[in-house]
């Protein structure tokens, strides 16, 4: 499974990614990926990644509730994909 976690700001998104791999690190250290928004031009519309890969499923729940805690706590959200 892989979780994404969308945030406004790169700086944010960095943060994340490192309470992320300190917290999880049985995952890894998750990628910060740059995601442009449709028809956006503006580099200030561009939305910020946490790619959290989970490939084996081992994350439980409350391990997912967390992530969805950090991106709520940054003004985001959390996906799956």
């Amino acid at each position: 499974m892989r979780h994404l976690l969308v945030l406004a700001d790169r700086d944010d998104a960095e943060e994340v990614a490192e309470v992320v791999a300190g917290e999880f690190p049985a995952l890894g250290v998750p990628a910060v990926v740059r995601e442009t928004l449709a028809g956006e031009d503006d580099a200030e519309d561009a939305q910020w990644l946490v790619v959290v890969e989970d490939p084996s499923g081992t994350l439980p729940p409350e391990g997912v509730a967390r992530l969805d805690a950090l991106a709520e706590e940054y003004e985001g959200w959390r996906e799956t994909g």
